[in-house]
């Protein structure tokens, strides 16, 4: 594997560098992993990227992709961790697109494929259920067909930022007597404003409003908007989650996390010396780096196999268990470095209404939310125990 850029390729990552730093908004640097921004923040650089024509490097470029080659995608991954930008959310552009580019009806292409690129709308996933996490298959929301239309009851949950979307991608079973639960499921898309849908807060943890219950009562929702053909929305639920997978894996951005582990660790002091002098902490600094860099050969040999037109394989699962551990170590570590700072940390700032400071450095207030916002990245996108299963089934033979 070559891992030496070429001059062609110094000079997009140059290019791309200059245009990161000349129109990023300057208000959200190194804000990329805060989970409670506003709407508007968390658009505000995918309409940048959409009107430069970037914001979906992945797509093919008759959707309005950017026709780059994977070494290319890799460079703009890494400048964008570069300054932690908030990147395009992946419902839209990174999970249902490559569905609705797919499998979708020239109409559905027509009608979402362009507002997607442009962030003009939101979209949530409607995947989960209370008693369908993992085993995904057991999804019990049901669309009934009634004329031109289906009618949607169930409950949805975690949600993600469903308070703002515009748009919902839901799997709903449309054959109850199905001979196998994964062949009664459909994909269809819902307009988040129809009447019946209910979005319910789930406040987690860290006290933040990240995720949510979503009801939906006798939601009427057109026929044109099932994706593909009636009860093989499981087909297309998986190829979707072969894409999230690869995403989650977060490699560019665990790197830069390192390295502001390093700075912290180099600043806060232990027995009256940095605490990246101790050889306990710098060993797990060491370890956690290894496994990174083994990682991006794996994500490398990925987006290689992509360009030689090789969709996401079970290579995705790797990414994702791989990708997930080493997030959750980087956050546990993080929290470890800044010691009692992380712990007094109380959601909402004085401008915010709330009368309590955090203590400590600015470093510091963070730390434990996303350590705790962390944990759940080795469950969503499909759990790492199953995606071992999956490892072991399509990778090993066994």
């Amino acid at each position: 594997m070559n891992l030496e850029f070429s001059p062609e390729e110094i000079a997009f990552r140059d290019e791309v560098r200059k245009f990161i730093d000349e129109n990023y908004p300057k208000d959200l640097v190194g804000m990329g992993s805060r989970e409670d921004l506003t709407r508007e923040q968390f658009l505000a650089w995918h309409k940048i990227l959409g009107k430069k024509g970037w914001s979906a490097p992945a797509w093919p470029k008759e959707y309005g992709g950017t026709g780059w080659t994977s070494t290319q995608r890799y460079i703009w991954s890494e400048e964008n961790a570069r300054v932690d930008a908030v990147m395009p959310l992946p419902f839209g552009v990174s999970m249902v697109a490559p569905v609705i580019y797919t499998f979708g009806s020239d109409e559905q292409k027509e009608r979402f494929l362009p507002k997607i690129l442009s962030g003009e709308e939101w979209w949530c996933q409607g995947y989960s259920e209370p008693g369908a996490g993992s085993d995904l298959a057991s999804v019990k929301t049901t669309a009934v067909r009634d004329g031109d239309h289906y009618v949607i009851n169930g409950q949805k949950t975690w949600t993600t930022l469903a308070q703002h979307a515009d748009w919902g991608f839901f799997l709903c079973r449309t054959d109850p007597d199905a001979a196998k639960p994964q062949e009664g499921i459909s994909f269809i898309l819902v307009d988040m404003k129809t009447p019946g849908i209910e979005v319910r807060p789930i406040i987690t943890i860290d006290g933040s409003h990240e995720v949510n219950e979503t009801w939906l009562t006798d939601v009427r929702v057109p026929v044109e908007n099932l994706v593909g053909v009636e009860n093989k929305g499981w087909t297309y639920a998986k190829f979707l989650l072969a894409h999230e997978r690869s995403g989650i894996a977060g490699v560019a951005r665990s790197k830069r996390g390192i390295a502001k582990l390093k700075q912290i660790a180099s600043t806060e002091v232990l027995d009256g010396e940095p605490l990246i002098s101790d050889d306990s902490f710098a060993r797990k600094i060491s370890q956690l780096e290894i496994d990174l860099t083994a990682l991006e050969f794996t994500e490398l040999r990925t987006l290689a196999g992509e360009a030689q037109g090789k969709g996401p394989g079970p290579e995705s699962s790797i990414l994702k268990v791989k990708g997930t551990e080493i997030q959750q170590r980087l956050t546990q570590l993080t929290l470890e470095a800044v010691g009692n700072y992380g712990a007094p940390y109380f959601r909402g700032f004085p401008e915010d209404g709330s009368n309590e400071f955090p203590i400590g450095p600015d470093y510091a207030h963070h730390a434990a939310p996303l350590y705790f916002n962390m944990r759940k990245t080795s469950i969503y996108g499909g759990s790492n125990e199953i995606q071992r299963n999956i490892i072991t089934k399509m990778i090993l033979g066994l």
